[in-house]
């Protein structure tokens, strides 16, 4: 059984078609990739399956269970966690502060609880503290968590949003574009990092990247959309060698000649 099932997903904002018809699906364990040129529609996918959208027709299927336009905390706590193409960290914040606040879908004490500081409270915090310093060290910044956020280098922050992430236990792992603004070495970096993500804490991956060398690298299986349809579909030698993703990419040679 997929991990994630989208059928024949709709999206229309004010009248244009942003997605149409768009299927595919996860399998567990994998890492998979949801690729197209610029505009055409990856990142309203993305916003689709972790609630920020609502879909205007079809199904997304998350472990099973129905998780179409239910609101974006309880698909967190279902199980999928993302990371944004655009850094969105509380910058004044301590970078173990940001990654804590990645777990309030898991917490079970409430405000009482909260307010009078009770014993299961403390327990809790602590196992939190715990767990948060242990995604922290898992992608290489540990030893930077009582630095404020907006003190790190561009890399590092990129970090402590994937720690953030992988602090609200997450079956599925969505990246948005997680090697835009790093150099070369970092982006090999990244590559063993989704590897281990994927090996040792048994997460599965599903990214939008614009590096086509990283994602042929990495990814086992491929989705390319174009003006919000899926175009191909394949391994990485599959859709390389797709006329269709070619002329997507590249365009038309009468459209060169023009």
């Amino acid at each position: 059984m997929a991990l994630l099932e989208v059928k024949n997903l709709g999206l229309n904002f004010a009248g244009l078609q942003v997605i149409k018809e768009l299927s595919f699906s996860v399998q567990p364990g994998s890492i998979a990739s949801l690729i197209g040129p610029n505009g055409a529609g990856k990142t309203s996918v993305f916003n689709c399956l972790t609630g920020f959208y609502k879909p205007s027709s079809g199904q997304i299927v998350f472990d099973g269970k129905q998780i179409t336009r239910k609101r974006p905390y309880k698909i967190t706590r279902s199980g999928m966690a993302r990371t944004f193409q655009n850094l969105r960290l509380f910058k004044k914040m301590t970078v173990l502060e940001n990654v804590m606040s990645g777990m309030h879908c898991r917490t079970r004490t409430g405000a009482i609880g909260a307010i009078l500081r009770t014993g299961s409270q403390k327990r809790e915090e602590a196992e939190i503290k715990d767990f948060c310093e242990f995604c922290l060290d898992f992608v290489g910044i540990l030893d930077e968590k009582d630095r404020t956020a907006s003190n790190l280098s561009y890399g590092h922050q990129r970090r402590v949003e994937w720690a953030r992430a992988l602090a609200t236990r997450p079956k599925l792992l969505l990246l948005d574009e997680p090697a835009a603004g790093l150099n070369f070495d970092e982006k090999q970096q990244l590559i063993e990092l989704i590897k281990r993500i994927r090996d040792e804490l048994s997460i599965t991956i599903l990214l939008i990247e614009h590096d086509m060398g990283l994602v042929m690298k990495i990814s086992e299986m491929i989705t390319v959309i174009d003006y919000g349809q899926k175009i191909a579909q394949g391994n990485a030698e599959e859709v390389q060698n797709d006329p269709r993703v070619i002329e997507a990419y590249l365009g038309r040679e009468e459209d060169e000649v023009a």
